[in-house]
């Protein structure tokens, strides 16, 4: 197929004669057979992709990088941070956003959702009659010699059965573009703050195609993840306490633990401020000097205040149902 004309909305120029992209599809680019999520193999924009192209194209790189810039000292000005060998980063943002269709959207969300789902069955079993043992699928040894076994969890059912309260699935394009799972993460996954916050900043960068775009939203993150705690409480708490643990402000993750426990309407607690009873421990109240505003790690709790941790990244939770998952089919 020839190129598409100067101009033209698959332009190799950008809209308008930009030269924004300009050597973009020169054959000593780097990574020339990596999956382009913006251009099709021909030089034409993908359909998804077509909003935002029109929208960056008529910029030069160089205010783009000045923008970007910008952003990093606005993140770092309102504590939007990691830490990094003891210095304060900004999160890293690409002013450009990946953007995903619907319909890929959806057949992704499914492919996530059925595999925590089989992960949480996995747990199950492990943690229960070990049956993918008994079977012989699984060698004793390995999981027992893994460091994350906790036999201390063997024969105990969370009172709602899931154990996976938050998992961040990592994914990647091949250069196919298939989507591929490169790690499941479901030890307190940090980095869901970080997508609130940077969809926030996005629509500040490009508010006119987020006004004119259907873009789907993340800012009720908090309440599904507080609705999944709070459902993991025993069932004969009608009204259980949610805290948020952290270690303490100087945890790489604090941003988050802090801005969950604040859009959550819980409190932040620190370990300090838990004491160990004969049946449960509990969180007291954090006292006047300790900080109370938000964080990751989150904890629902009994009577008191039960702690035990949660979080995220491509962000599926099952926890908000009340029944053991199905393994996956």
């Amino acid at each position: 197929m020839p190129p598409p004309e100067a101009g033209d909305a698959g332009s190799r120029n950008g809209s308008g004669g930009s030269a924004l992209f300009d050597g973009y599809f020169e054959p000593d680019r780097p990574h020339p057979d990596a999956y382009d999520e913006m251009f099709a193999p021909d030089g034409t924009v993908r359909t998804p992709y077509r909003a935002l192209h029109d929208a960056i194209a008529p910029h030069a790189a160089a205010d783009l990088a000045v923008r970007s810039e910008a952003l990093d000292r606005a993140y770092v000005d309102q504590g939007i941070t990691f830490s990094l060998s003891g210095q304060e980063r900004p999160f890293p943002l690409d002013i450009v956003p990946r953007v995903i269709s619907a319909a890929e959207w959806s057949r992704l969300q499914k492919g996530i959702v059925q595999r925590v789902r089989a992960l949480e069955a996995f747990l199950a079993d492990i943690y229960g009659d070990a049956e993918i043992v008994r079977d012989g699928l699984l060698p004793r040894r390995l999981i027992t010699s893994c460091g994350h076994f906790h036999r201390a969890a063997q024969a105990l059912t969370p009172p709602n059965g899931v154990r996976i309260h938050v998992a961040g699935i990592d994914v990647v394009r091949d250069e196919e573009g298939t989507f591929r799972v490169l790690e499941d993460n479901l030890r307190n996954p940090s980095g869901v703050s970080y997508v609130m916050e940077n969809r926030r900043t996005m629509a500040r960068v490009f508010p006119d195609l987020f006004t004119r775009q259907r873009v789907r939203a993340v800012g009720d993150y908090s309440t599904h993840l507080l609705r999944a705690l709070r459902a993991a409480a025993a069932p004969n708490e009608a009204d259980p306490t949610v805290v948020v643990l952290t270690p303490g402000v100087f945890n790489s993750a604090y941003f988050e633990h802090s801005l969950l426990a604040r859009q959550m309407g819980v409190e932040l607690v620190e370990g300090r401020d838990c004491s160990a009873e004969t049946t449960s421990s509990t969180c007291a109240r954090p006292r006047a000097s300790s900080r109370s505003t938000s964080s990751t790690g989150a904890s629902t709790t009994s009577s008191s205040t039960r702690c035990s941790s949660s979080r995220t990244r491509c962000w599926a939770s099952p926890g908000c149902s009340t029944r053991r998952a199905p393994a996956m089919s």
